[in-house]
């Protein structure tokens, strides 16, 4: 009896070696050299289609690079012209970096989303193991970068705890074809939580949120259906229109207040109603001074087209 069950538990490992093995990859933090030119490897083993690829460093969670088989790739600033996307497989999200300094030296994380199995993760440091890049002035200072400014087209405050739909209804000048549905949290980059686009077949959506529901209209206005929402959704929410006369964009600014506190909307009310008292208050003051200043500019021009000889009548007709 005992040698069966050691044969039937050897038989359930021999099943799941190829999925722990995996797993024990997904923890596996690879070290590479900081040189020029050099690979920060994310090839994900498993068989499927890869849907989207995404590099950000730790801790603050900035962005590196973003890949989508159909949109391509995007990256910020400092990193454009100096990353490349390797590609040698489908499921490939290896990059490449040139032009390397040591601002470039740090932890890595690589995010694979795959279907149908999801995300395959891989974390990678960079350091520097020997002497400094060759051709690298160390001692030049970075460029600095100047931050994205965001303005908000549609100002939104919900209560926690409460439900939310954020719609980018856009009134379009042309065709729409894609509609690419983002949202950047406090400190974070941009990050794409959302798809619609038209095809042969029909309309295709992709929901890559992990907080709502993303919905696609047949005019492809997207809504983002929130359920309880917290202070973590607060944030800027962005749609892109792709139409046949170019790109356009929707931007909607979240603030979550908490129940019963003093939201956003009840502030601003409040400051036009004081403003609005304060100028109203003013205006009159500024009439009643006029009144007077004309009342008394008035008595004075009176004065001086009296005669001298009446004058002395005019003050003991007064005196009476």
């Amino acid at each position: 009896m005992e040698a069966v069950q050691k044969d039937h538990w050897y038989f359930v490992v021999l099943i799941f070696l190829p999925f722990l093995k995996v797993a024990v990859q997904q923890k596996e933090v690879l070290t590479v050299r900081l040189e020029e030119g050099m690979v920060l490897d994310c090839l994900c083993p498993w068989d499927g289609n890869l849907s989207m690829v995404s590099w950000i460093k730790l801790p603050d969670k900035s962005q590196v690079a973003v890949f989508h088989p159909e949109y391509g790739v995007s990256l910020p600033r400092h990193y454009k012209e100096r990353i490349e996307f390797l590609r040698s497989t489908p499921m490939d999200g290896s990059i490449s970096m040139r032009n390397v300094t040591h601002q470039d030296i740090g932890l890595y994380h690589c995010s694979v989303q795959t279907f149908p199995q999801g995300p395959w993760t891989r974390n990678v440091q960079v350091e520097d193991l020997d002497e400094p890049p060759e051709d690298v002035d160390i001692t030049e200072a970075p460029t600095p970068v100047t931050p994205e400014v965001t303005v908000a087209d549609t100002v939104l405050v919900a209560e926690q705890n409460n439900n939310l739909t954020i719609s980018c209804e856009h009134k379009h000048n042309g065709t729409v074809h894609q509609v690419i549905l983002e949202r950047m949290a406090h400190g974070h980059p941009w990050g794409i939580i959302g798809v619609c686009k038209k095809v042969d077949l029909g309309l295709v959506g992709e929901d890559y949120s992990d907080r709502g529901r993303v919905s696609c209209a047949d005019s492809l206005d997207v809504s983002l259906h929130l359920t309880g929402v917290t202070p973590d959704d607060s944030g800027f929410y962005r749609c892109t229109f792709s139409t046949d006369v170019g790109v356009q964009t929707t931007t909607v600014l979240l603030t979550v207040s908490m129940p019963g506190g003093f939201s956003l909307s009840v502030y601003m009310m409040y400051i036009y109603i004081g403003a609005g008292t304060a100028g109203l208050m003013l205006l009159i003051a500024i009439i009643i001074v006029a009144l007077r200043q004309r009342k008394r500019s008035g008595r004075e021009e009176y004065r001086v087209k009296l005669h001298p000889s009446q004058r002395q009548k005019w003050r003991q007709w007064q005196r009476q």
